[in-house]
């Protein structure tokens, strides 16, 4: 590798160093909190509060898909993760919503990790781009979440 093209490497973007700021925040926040229960309402309350603070689009998107999540797969605790909606299976992350402004991109997106029970065959999807959440994708995200928790 040239020297020319070692120096084209910036680190971290501002949004990602905005991101890993907030995954911290979360962890102290959480380490704070007493009681399971209590632990449980307000990491609810920090999601709506950080769908409730996205722009428009982006927040109408996370309010449905928040909706459909928590009706399809009640088993999923709504959490905040690296600032964005999340929703964890006994502590580990199984889906998130990532809005469009949070990294400056054209479209939000539902991403799932490797805990979700998605696999299908030597390759499956683990993010979905969205644009609008219809009736349909409603559907759609309700059989994935399902099907991750299976």
């Amino acid at each position: 590798m040239s020297s020319t093209e070692s120096s084209k490497h910036e680190g971290f973007t501002a949004e990602e160093r905005a991101a890993m700021k907030d995954h911290a925040q979360e962890l102290k926040a959480a380490a704070r909190r007493s009681s399971r229960a209590e632990k449980a309402a307000e990491a609810e309350r920090d999601v709506l509060t950080k769908i409730a603070e996205m722009q428009d689009s982006d927040r109408i998107m996370a309010e449905r898909v928040h909706a459909v999540i928590t009706v399809s797969a009640p088993v999923l605790a709504p959490k905040l993760w690296y600032g964005m909606p999340a929703y964890a299976l006994d502590g580990k992350i199984v889906c998130f919503f990532q809005s469009a402004e949070k990294f400056k991109a054209r479209y939000a997106t539902l991403g799932f990790s490797d805990q979700a029970k998605l696999d299908e065959g030597t390759m499956w999807a683990a993010g979905f781009a969205l644009t609008e959440v219809t009736a349909e994708v409603e559907a759609r995200i309700g059989a994935l979440v399902k099907q991750a928790v299976s």
